[in-house]
C-alpha cells in the first residue's frame, strides 16, 4: 500500500513539474506588473524605511521577473545581517551570491533606481504586485486541478481536499489581517462596553439555556474555543444538543447553530432533539412505539417547535479542518450562524499530504485551526473531546476529570479559552452523596479553565431517558427518590448554596376555591 502511495505521489510530482500553463490559455500573458516591481525595488534602495513596509506584504516569489526575485532575496539577506540596503550593498550582495550577472549586472540594478518617481505610494504598489501574484497562483492551482481531474486513477474526494487546501494556503499566507493601532481598538472596546452597559440582561454571548452556567460564562463569547470533555457515555452529545437547542430556540436571543457530528447520523441526532423537546422517552421514539397521545405530544411540543429552529446538522464522517472551514464560512455567510458545535475533536482528520504520523501533533494542529476559525468568523466554537483512561485508574472517589486527562491533548488546553468537564457520579456507580441522599442524574459541569472568568462547578440534572439536562433547582425532585414533586430545598448555612434539608410544600389543593356543594 505504501509503495502505491509513493508511486502516486511521484506520478503527480512528475506531471505537475511538466505542466505548461501556456498550453491551456493561448495568447494570454500571465497577470504581472513589471513597472511596479521595478519601482518598488528601486524605492527600497533609495528609501531607508521602504523595505520594512514591503517585507510585510511581499515575498520573493511574488515578483514575476526572475531577476527581481533574486534582487529581493539579496535585500532580505542584507536585512538579516542588519546591513543597510542601497545600490552599492545590493550589487555587492548579488556578487557574493554569484547572481549579479544573472540579474543583468550592475547596470540593471542601477536602472531600477532611475524608475523611481516617489516612494510615497510604495505600499499601494506592493499590494498590486501581490494581487497579480495571487492571480498567477490561482491560474497555477487551476491548471493542476484540471490536469488531475483528467486522471482516471485519482480519487475525486482527494482532489477536492487538495484543491481546497491549496486555496486555503493562498488565503492564509497572503490575505492576513494587518495590525490595529491602540486608539482604533479603544474606540471599538468603548463602544462594546457602552452596548453591554445599556443592556437589560447580563448575558453578553450566546446563551446556554442554563441560568447557573450563564451566571459564570455570561454566555458563549464570540471568538472563543470551548472544549467540552468527558468519558464515553457520560452524556457529551446529549448535553451539546441541549446547548444547540437552547441557543436556537432562545426566547430573546435565538441564535443559528451549526452542529457537525462525526460520530452519529443526522437522523439519530434529530431523534434525540425531539425526545428532549417533547419529553417523550428516546427509546419510544427510536422504536416508533408510542401511544396516540404521545404522537400528538411529539407533533405539538416537538416537531412544530423544531421546524422553526435554525439548527444546521452535518454528519460527514472523518471531516478535516479544510472542509470544516469551508462549510462554516458558507453557513456564516448564508445563515449568519452564531454558534458552531463539533462532536467530536478526536474524530477529525488531517488534510491531504499534511497528515501527521504523530496523532497528538495532528490534534494540536486541528485545535489551533479551530481557534483560528473562531476568530475569523467571530463565533464561539464548542468542540467535544474524549478523556483518556487515566481517570479510570485513579482511586475511588477521585474520578473528577482534570486538564491532564484530555486525550491526545497536545495544545488543546493551551488553544482553548474554556475547558469544561462533564462528570456524573452515577457513571462510576456512586448512587448517593456523603449524606446518603440519592444523586440520581446529578451532573457536574466543571469549568477547569476559563481565560476570561471564574473556575466553578455547576450542578445540573441529567434526564437521559429524554436526553435532557435541567437545573438542579426545579420541579423534578421525584426523580431523586423523594416522595413527590412538591419537595423544595432549604439552603445550608455554609454559603455554598447546597441544600442539606428538604421541606414539603403545601398541597395546591389548598389554593383552590370551593363552592358550597363540593364533591366528596
Amino acid at each position: 500500500m505504501d509503495h502505491l502511495t509513493n508511486f502516486n505521489k511521484e506520478r503527480k510530482t512528475r506531471r505537475k513539474s511538466t505542466l505548461d500553463l501556456s498550453s491551456m490559455v493561448y495568447g494570454k500573458v500571465p497577470p504581472q506588473a513589471r513597472d511596479l516591481e521595478e519601482a518598488v525595488l528601486g524605492a527600497i534602495m533609495l528609501e531607508k524605511s521602504a523595505f520594512d513596509t514591503v517585507i510585510e506584504i511581499l515575498k520573493p516569489e511574488c515578483f514575476y521577473v526572475d531577476a527581481h526575485q533574486r534582487i529581493f532575496r539579496a535585500m532580505q539577506s542584507l536585512a538579516q545581517k542588519s546591513m543597510p540596503i542601497d545600490l552599492l550593498t545590493v550589487v555587492e550582495e548579488l556578487r557574493t551570491l554569484e547572481e549579479l550577472e544573472l540579474v543583468g549586472g550592475p547596470y540593471y540594478v542601477t536602472k531600477l533606481t532611475n524608475a523611481v518617481v516617489s516612494s510615497a505610494n510604495i505600499e499601494a504598489h506592493s499590494r498590486i504586485i501581490l494581487q497579480k501574484f495571487i492571480q498567477r497562483d490561482l491560474i497555477r492551482i487551476s491548471g493542476e486541478v484540471i490536469s488531475d481531474a483528467y486522471e482516471d486513477s485519482i480519487d475525486v474526494f482527494d482532489l477536492l481536499d487538495e484543491a481546497e487546501s491549496k486555496l486555503f494556503e493562498i488565503t492564509n499566507n497572503h490575505l492576513r489581517k494587518n495590525f490595529d493601532s491602540l486608539d482604533t481598538v479603544l474606540v471599538k472596546t468603548i463602544q462594546r462596553i457602552e452596548d453591554m452597559r445599556n443592556r437589560q440582561e447580563d448575558i453578553t454571548g450566546v446563551p446556554s439555556g442554563f441560568e447557573s452556567l450563564d451566571r459564570v460564562t455570561f454566555g458563549w463569547q464570540s471568538t472563543d474555543l470551548i472544549i467540552l470533555a468527558a468519558r464515553p457515555s457520560v452524556g457529551k452529545t446529549a448535553f451539546a444538543l441541549n446547548l444547540a437547542r437552547n441557543a436556537a430556540l432562545h426566547a430573546s436571543k435565538p441564535t443559528p447553530v451549526a452542529f457537525f457530528s462525526l460520530e452519529m447520523s443526522s437522523a439519530q441526532l434529530v431523534q434525540r432533539i425531539l425526545s428532549a423537546e417533547s419529553e417523550i422517552w428516546l427509546k419510544k421514539i427510536a422504536q416508533g412505539k408510542m401511544e396516540e397521545h404521545e404522537m400528538q405530544q411529539l407533533y405539538r411540543n416537538g416537531i412544530q417547535r423544531l421546524q422553526k429552529a435554525p439548527i444546521f446538522i452535518d454528519d460527514t464522517a472523518a471531516l478535516n479542518i479544510f472542509e470544516l472551514r469551508a462549510k462554516c464560512r458558507r453557513l456564516k455567510n448564508k445563515h449568519n450562524v452564531g454558534l458552531i458545535i463539533i462532536d467530536y475533536l478526536q474524530l477529525m482528520s488531517g488534510a491531504g499530504d499534511k497528515r501527521s504520523s504523530n496523532r497528538e501533533q495532528e490534534i494540536s494542529t486541528i485545535s489551533r485551526n479551530l481557534k483560528g476559525l473562531a476568530k475569523e468568523l467571530g463565533v464561539p466554537i464548542i468542540a467535544l473531546s474524549q478523556l483518556s483512561r487515566e481517570v479510570e485508574k485513579r482511586k475511588e472517589g477521585d474520578k473528577m476529570p482534570q486538564l491532564s486527562d484530555l486525550r491526545e491533548s497536545g495544545a488543546i488546553e493551551q488553544d482553548a479559552d474554556m475547558v469544561m468537564f462533564l462528570y456524573r457520579p452515577e457513571y462510576y456507580n456512586i448512587t448517593a452523596n456523603e449524606f446518603g441522599e440519592s444523586n440520581k442524574g446529578e451532573t457536574h459541569v466543571r469549568i477547569a479553565k476559563h481565560r476570561n472568568g471564574a473556575l466553578e462547578t455547576i450542578k445540573l440534572r441529567a434526564l437521559l431517558h429524554i436526553q435532557k439536562f435541567v437545573e438542579m433547582e426545579g420541579d423534578h425532585f421525584e426523580d431523586l427518590g423523594l416522595p413527590g414533586n412538591n419537595w423544595k430545598p432549604v439552603p445550608g448555612n455554609s454559603g455554598d448554596d447546597q441544600a442539606r434539608l428538604y421541606i414539603q410544600m403545601g398541597s395546591k389543593m389548598n389554593d383552590s376555591e370551593f363552592g358550597d356543594e363540593d364533591p366528596v
